[in-house]
């Protein structure tokens, strides 16, 4: 307990500006709070700035927010993501920086796959990376869609933009603008760690469009398909 509260305490590290935290169920499909802390802050810090927090084996392990248990039983956990990286350490020991989007979804992990990288982060991670390490990126787009993917481009500052083909440097992230059935999907490039090159694609041309407007219509969503404009 000691080292439980040891790990909630604690100020912002001489880190200056906000970090998100978003806490949700169900692959995002419910909304449970959400909230700005301060950067510097440990992910777990920040978790208990903004809700009620139980954690076990020292602090390493969050079991419970606001009355929502990890349940063995029912084979439900609480999942914990940085700019749409999937954490690669316990929240204690993730540091916010400004810009950070923390996100803790609960969802059963009976038959699921990782979930390395989702889109619901957009237009991260391409922004602030992970860990503070942000990766160059590069935008390719297919037949005609070259107005699509130059507006994406300024989303995600992207500092190469050219049609399918042209080589992409192995270490950036990268955007593809398809044609075909409207959504967002990501993985990882390669690698299978938070932080490595990931490759988001976005299809569909009134799709590209509208996400290049408003990036938040991807808003807490593991992945994205079936689009359709309201």
């Amino acid at each position: 307990m000691l080292l439980a509260a040891a790990g909630l305490a604690g100020c912002g590290q001489g880190q200056k500006g906000k970090a998100q935290v978003w806490v949700t169920r169900d692959r995002g499909a419910t909304l449970l709070d959400e909230g700005r802390v301060p950067a510097g802050l440990t992910a777990l810090q920040g978790l208990d700035r903004l809700t009620p927090v139980e954690t076990g084996y020292g602090g390493a392990f969050v079991s419970k927010i606001d009355g929502v248990a990890s349940s063995r039983l029912h084979q439900r956990d609480w999942f914990f993501f940085v700019n749409g990286y999937e954490a690669d350490r316990g929240a204690a020991s993730y540091r916010l920086r400004d810009g950070d989007v923390e996100w803790w979804d609960y969802r059963s992990w009976r038959g699921s796959e990782r979930a390395p990288v989702v889109v619901g982060a957009f237009p991260e991670p391409f922004l602030h990376g992970y860990d503070g390490k942000r990766r160059a990126a590069a935008v390719r787009f297919g037949p005609g869609l070259g107005t699509e993917a130059r507006a994406l481009a300024r989303v995600v500052r992207a500092g190469s933009v050219a049609a399918i083909g042209k080589p992409v440097a192995a270490a950036a992230n990268l955007l593809v603008v398809t044609a075909g059935r409207p959504g967002m999907t990501a993985r990882l490039r390669g690698g299978e760690r938070a932080g490595d090159p990931v490759r988001f694609v976005v299809s569909g041309r009134a799709f590209a469009r509208e996400i290049a407007r408003n990036p938040t219509l991807v808003r807490q969503r593991y992945q994205a398909t079936g689009w359709s404009p309201s």
